[in-house]
């Protein structure tokens, strides 16, 4: 699924969409090209991903690499981050 990307990280961050109830139909997600530090490559190439979880409206944009499949991992892991908090709080 996300290339560089352990199987096992892909697994734990499957299960724990999963257990959150994200489904990747309720994901809206698009590609900008990135912007700042990093070097040509960053700033020619649409790696910044730009995901929206549809029910609750939640937008996260991630630009943490400079590698698409990562920010797309690190941009689901957020998603889960900040929906677990919404609903948990800060526990």
């Amino acid at each position: 699924m996300y290339q560089g990307i352990s199987s096992e990280k892909q697994k734990q961050l499957k299960s724990r969409m999963k257990s959150l109830d994200i489904h990747e139909c309720d994901l809206a997600e698009s590609f900008i090209l990135g912007s700042g530090s990093g070097g040509q490559k960053v700033n020619t190439s649409s790696s910044t991903v730009q995901l929206r979880h549809i029910p609750s409206n939640t937008f996260i944009k991630c630009q943490r690499s400079r590698y698409r499949d990562y920010n797309r991992y690190l941009a689901r892991k957020e998603l889960c981050d900040r929906i677990e908090t919404q609903r948990y709080g800060d526990d």
